[in-house]
């Protein structure tokens, strides 16, 4: 059984279990939430009449409850939002690992797999603070400073909440291992890392610019790392 949320660690059981290369495993709070407060996308997993569908989309967490929302039409929150069991997987690739020989080339990643049913909230009141929440998730400040979302945008917005029930992280960061037959062959043999970096900002061309970049946008400056711009932001 998942424990409850005051504890510091997810029970992993059959489902939520790493199997392979079960050192690399993560089932406390801190290691599962340090990898979905990285992100921005997950791919969500759910099953409509017997077939299965995995979707990407943006999210959010608060506490041990993730959100994500999109159209009202969408099939995908429709049956996630049903209450059926759905997973939701968050996954970063950290770098290129090469090796002396084809055997030892791998990959350095985190990856987050979590577990439980999703409903869609309905309330407007809540909706309208769960998309503020979203918002200020990525430009701290900066729900304040726009136009209130009208009733009716408000009802095209469908959004789905889900109580994470278990969760496991798992996490490679390591060089290439060497085995004895390479020895002798003369392949450069490493690591290259990779990181995901903010762009040079482009204002749209159609809508005047209305001054410098507010505050709230400054943990996006050019050439910082994603992953350091969403702790600033947060």
């Amino acid at each position: 059984m998942p424990q409850s949320p005051q504890d510091d660690a997810f029970t992993p059981t059959a489902r939520s279990r790493v199997a392979r290369r079960p050192q690399r495993a993560r089932y406390d709070e801190a290691s599962v939430f340090a990898i979905l407060d990285a992100g921005v996308m997950a791919h969500v997993g759910y099953v409509i009449d017997g077939q299965p569908f995995v979707t990407p989309t943006a999210y959010w967490r608060e506490g041990r409850r993730l959100y994500w929302h999109g159209a009202a039409a969408s099939r995908m929150l429709a049956a996630s939002g049903s209450g059926a069991p759905v997973s939701v997987t968050v996954s970063f690739l950290d770098g290129f690992v090469v090796g002396r020989s084809g055997f030892v080339h791998s990959l350095n990643y985190r990856s987050v797999m979590a577990f439980g049913r999703a409903r869609l909230i309905t309330d407007p009141a809540a909706k309208r603070a769960a998309m503020d929440a979203f918002i200020d998730r990525l430009y701290a400040g900066r729900a304040a400073q726009l136009r209130p979302a009208t009733d009716a945008e408000i009802t095209q917005i469908a959004l789905v909440e889900m109580e994470i029930e278990e969760a496991s992280a798992k996490v490679k960061d390591t060089s290439a291992t060497d085995l004895a037959a390479d020895a002798g062959w003369a392949p450069w043999s490493g690591v290259f890392p990779v990181e995901t970096r903010i762009g040079a900002p482009r204002p749209s061309p159609d809508i005047a610019p209305a001054g410098p970049l507010t505050a709230d946008l400054a943990p996006y400056a050019e050439g910082a790392r994603l992953e350091d711009a969403l702790t600033r932001a947060a």
